[in-house]
């Protein structure tokens, strides 16, 4: 009996020193310590909004008469991974709007399940809050097209035409339990950040990207908004992809051809079910329109005013 409590005891102080162990790492590698505030906000670019699930930050210009076009951004870069195209569409004659997805940005990050309808949502309900003319143009890049498209096959009649950019195909959950993803994301942010580099072919243009990308890790909730999404965001690519073929809906699809995150080879799997043109981008990994500006911008302006 007396060996079992040594062991016991022993066993009990070494999961104690384990928690204070993990704990000590956690409150080490956390970013997350800041709560998103009116103070904190009043000095970005960019407007705000009030819907069901909290503030949604966002831009919105050019001319009042002008074509809506909405930019989704993709998995976990805010809004400002439009810049440069942004401003190309509002010389152009349109209307542009761009905004950061719950969770992301300075956008609130609420405690709740990111799954299809909380993104849906939340793009219905700015359309409406701001007054813009439907049917709107949407223009999703990566985890953006899988947006674009799922919003498009559920309110076609608010969707005129849609440009898809490396859009996601693969999108399966971690084998792992949520939790545990979460909990892992907290000692892996800074690669993350870092990650964000390899959607360029060449990351040296970019030297602010990083720091850029970090700023938004420090308020609390960016983690499991990314994580949630990941689990619980229901995306069957070939099928949702078909499923918008069949709205009959002008579409465009453009590629960069060296893209590691979403490869190239992906394009024929979208093609195969979906009727676009097609803008293959040579010299151009994730995001072409970055890469080949002079190549991509024009070539969005020329199809949006088809």
């Amino acid at each position: 009996m007396r060996t079992l409590k040594r062991i016991f005891g022993t066993l009990l102080v070494l999961l104690i020193f384990a928690a204070a162990v993990i704990a000590v790492f956690y409150f080490h590698f956390n970013k997350e310590t800041k709560e998103l505030s009116f103070n904190i906000r009043k000095g970005t670019p960019g407007s705000y909004v009030e819907l069901s699930h909290g503030v949604t930050h966002y831009e919105l210009d050019g001319q009042d008469t002008g074509k809506v076009v909405v930019l989704l951004h993709g998995f976990s870069v805010p809004y400002y991974i439009w810049n440069g195209t942004f401003e190309h569409l509002v010389d152009a004659g349109f209307r542009v709007l761009r905004y950061d997805e719950y969770g992301r940005g300075y956008s609130d990050r609420p405690d709740i399940v990111y799954n299809n309808d909380a993104y849906l949502d939340q793009l219905k309900e700015l359309i409406a809050k701001l007054d813009l003319t439907a049917p709107v143009s949407l223009v999703g890049v990566s985890f953006g097209g899988a947006v674009a498209t799922d919003f498009t096959n559920k309110y076609p009649d608010m969707v005129d035409k849609v440009i898809l950019i490396d859009p996601v195909y693969d999108f399966t959950k971690p084998a792992m339990p949520e939790l545990a993803t979460e909990f892992k994301e907290t000692f892996t942010a800074d690669d993350r950040a870092k990650s964000q580099l390899e959607d360029f072919k060449y990351p040296e243009r970019h030297p602010d990207w990083v720091d850029e990308y970090l700023d938004q890790m420090q308020y609390k909730g960016f983690r499991h908004a990314i994580v949630s999404t990941q689990y619980h965001y229901k995306f069957n690519a070939r099928q949702a992809y078909a499923e918008l073929n069949s709205k009959n809906k002008k579409v465009m699809l453009a590629w960069g051809r060296e893209d590691t995150t979403v490869p190239f080879t992906y394009s024929d799997s979208v093609r195969s079910v979906l009727k676009t043109e097609f803008l293959p981008v040579d010299d151009a990994k994730h995001l072409p329109y970055m890469a080949q500006p002079e190549i991509v911008n024009p070539a969005l302006v020329t199809f949006l005013k088809k």
